[in-house]
């Protein structure tokens, strides 16, 4: 393949999310790009780079060029949870960092081996397979939608939904996130991960919900999902609304028996469960509400994809929605910040999280259609709507799946608002008429 140079650029005044590169790179005469947040990248052979630099005078754009070129077949976008990928290959030369996100310069037998992999550490993508829903060579990494522009269209909050989003409580959502961090290890098969289950089904079953429990097996051992219900009022049609978190812990530094107290990954996300769950338990939901803390997420997604396996295709087809939350204490940007991910499958949850956070919070949205590293995948993987709802992408925690991973680096702030969009959220797709889900 032929050598091309890049250079990046911030995304001009006007040029707005969610398809700035195409915008962009027409100005550029038809170079290829990558949008990474407010940042493009574009992408040109040699023959090319000298037309890319006129059209980008002309159009009164700034780029910084990289020195040099490279090959295009070494060219790697890296989806990574925390660190993780940067931790594992420190001397990867990494040419845009945006915390999650990275665009590197990966020897392509390497990243062949390393996309083969099952752990959800991190995904190693060719740009060519970003964004596939994208026609042509520009591709949307990852955007971040004009939080101004969102509130001035959304409608003024729903006093019903706001009571429950108005539930949501500091008070208790950091109670029962330090009593899970509290327990040495959640790690998946250890008999810790088990009194977490007990903690976590005890509270859910206090608010009315049904309990239960699936056995997941992790190839050698054994470990539990945790599941709530709430049966909906509405007909034979209703759908299915569900919240979810992986309750488990790791700690990569150690053995199995290390602590591993996953404040953030994903206590964050398991406590966030039940603060919804408390915050909804006199819903009057139409349609079926349902609850999950998956075990086995750090060994390869094997809660949700046992619990997927176990759906008949009937409720497969029922499903409305999942919002899967995943790492969401670590303040990572300037402004409070939310990613929302997932597929084009699931465009409708992202446009109804991202209209939640613009009503109910002052939540910063960014979104991604390239999907990775968490349980969202596994509903995706089937054809199912689901969004992971994570912290905003511009840095990263870089202490998860360590003994680091503390309550002292939760931002409580942050995890009140992304809860408070997921609550709204929910509570509105529960009360939907099943005609118009």
């Amino acid at each position: 393949m032929a050598p091309v140079r890049l250079a990046t650029c911030a995304i001009p005044p006007g040029w707005t999310a969610p398809r700035s590169a195409r915008t962009a790179t027409a100005a550029l005469g038809g170079a290829s790009s990558l949008q990474f947040g407010d940042q493009i990248v574009y992408l040109g052979t040699e023959g090319e780079w000298a037309g890319v630099t006129r059209s980008a005078n002309r159009a009164g754009l700034q780029l910084g060029e990289r020195p040099g070129s490279l090959e295009s077949e070494r060219l790697h976008v890296v989806i990574q949870k925390g660190r993780l990928f940067q931790r594992e290959h420190p001397d990867v030369p990494v040419l845009v960092d945006k915390g999650r996100y990275l665009l590197v310069d990966l020897d392509p037998v390497l990243a062949r081996r390393l996309a083969k992999r099952k752990d959800p550490c991190f995904s190693v993508l060719a740009p060519e397979a970003v964004d596939k829903a994208a026609r042509g060579m520009d591709r949307v990494v990852f955007a971040s939608r004009d939080s101004g522009a969102d509130r001035a269209a959304s409608r003024a909050p729903d006093p019903v939904v706001q009571m429950h989003v108005d539930r949501i409580s500091r008070a208790t959502f950091e109670l029962d996130l330090a009593e899970l961090v509290a327990l040495p290890t959640r790690f998946s098969s250890s008999a810790h991960y088990q009194a977490a289950c007990d903690i976590v089904e005890q509270k859910l079953a206090s608010f009315g919900y049904a309990t239960s429990r699936q056995t997941i097996g992790l190839g050698g051992s054994q470990s539990t999902n945790v599941v709530a219900r709430r049966v909906g009022t509405g007909p034979a049609t209703r759908r299915a609304v569900l919240v979810t978190a992986h309750l488990d812990s790791i700690n990569l530094e150690g053995p199995a028996t290390a602590p591993a107290p996953g404040a953030d990954d994903d206590g964050s996300g398991s406590a966030g469960v039940i603060e919804i769950a408390r915050a909804l338990k006199d819903v009057a939901n139409v349609h079926d509400l349902v609850f999950i803390h998956f075990g086995g997420e750090e060994q390869g997604l094997f809660g949700s994809k046992h619990f997927v396996r176990s759906l008949s295709a009937a409720q497969r087809s029922r499903v409305h929605a999942v919002v899967n939350m995943d790492m969401i204490g670590a303040l990572n940007t300037p402004a409070p910040t939310v990613l929302l991910e997932g597929r084009t499958v699931s465009q409708p949850v992202l446009d109804g999280l991202a209209e939640a956070a613009s009503r109910y919070t002052g939540l910063t949205v960014e979104t991604s259609v390239n999907a990775a590293n968490s349980d969202h995948v596994s509903f995706l993987d089937k054809g199912m709507p689901a969004v992971l709802t994570i912290e905003g992408a511009d840095s990263t925690n870089d202490e998860i799946h360590t003994s680091r991973d503390t309550l002292d680096r939760i931002n409580f702030d942050l995890a009140l608002e992304i809860l408070r969009m997921n609550t709204a959220f929910v509570a509105e797709a529960l009360a939907t008429s099943p005609t118009e889900v």
